[in-house]
């Protein structure tokens, strides 16, 4: 497996300069795939600015002062992603990722009040042994529940790292919904109808101003307002 991949040929969703260098670091295997996720070294170096090359990226992160979703990390190569929680300890700012209007990842500073929690997809789930439920979110964690209370689509408000469920937001009319894929990434609507097909047939979400995308780009943030602190809206 590649440690490293070429600068040019990184995905499109990282909001890295392409000409700096020749190489940049691979993501690890872990709960966000390379196109949804940056390394560790290029959140510290590239997206943060706390450091100028690789090698002291490497001493920050080694150094136990980075923080992802309330757990310190010393993976350099760790994958950062969607709705992540990112602290400098020494610094005391925390960071949430989000996309852009661009489909770029890209960090946004939060208030002590968020840094505490985060908002995690259910993407799948399952009974298993006792007939507990197992929820699979988004970011590769797995919840076990006593009984089926959620569906896939619904987002829950967790406690960091407890994973402790403070809230839910059903994927349903009337909720907020921040579009992380599709031709609005970065936007934030308000659903108007959600269609469960049959079959091989996807999943359409339609919104309040007239057009519909595929589940898997909705991601709900709120019931009537958004849970979370967004980015400034692009300019007219």
């Amino acid at each position: 497996m590649k440690k490293h991949i070429k600068r040019m040929a990184a995905p499109k969703s990282w909001a890295v300069p392409r000409k700096t260098s020749h190489w940049i670091t691979k993501p690890s295997p872990g709960p966000h795939g390379t196109q949804e996720s940056m390394p560790l070294l290029a959140v510290v170096r590239d997206m943060l600015k706390l450091c100028d090359n690789s090698r002291e990226a490497r001493f920050i992160i080694g150094s136990r002062t980075i923080a992802v979703d309330g757990k310190i990390v010393t993976n350099y190569k760790f994958p950062v992603g969607l709705m992540d929680v990112v602290t400098v300890l020494k610094t005391k700012q925390s960071f949430r990722m989000l996309i852009d209007y661009k489909a770029k990842l890209q960090l946004i500073p939060i208030d002590d009040s968020e840094k505490d929690w985060k908002l995690a997809r259910v993407d799948d789930k399952k009974v298993v042994r006792k007939g507990k439920v197992q929820l699979n979110m988004h970011d590769g964690r797995c919840i076990l529940l006593p009984k089926d209370q959620y569906s896939t689509g619904d987002v829950l408000k967790i406690e960091l790292p407890s994973q402790k469920i403070m809230k839910a937001f059903k994927l349903d009319k009337g909720s907020i919904a921040f579009l992380v894929g599709g031709s609005h990434p970065g936007s934030v609507q308000i659903i108007e109808n959600y269609q469960i097909k049959r079959g091989s047939a996807p999943n359409l979400v339609t919104f309040k101003e007239g057009f519909e995308t595929v589940k898997e780009n909705v991601f709900v943030i709120g019931d009537k307002a958004p849970e979370i602190k967004l980015m400034e809206a692009k300019a007219a």
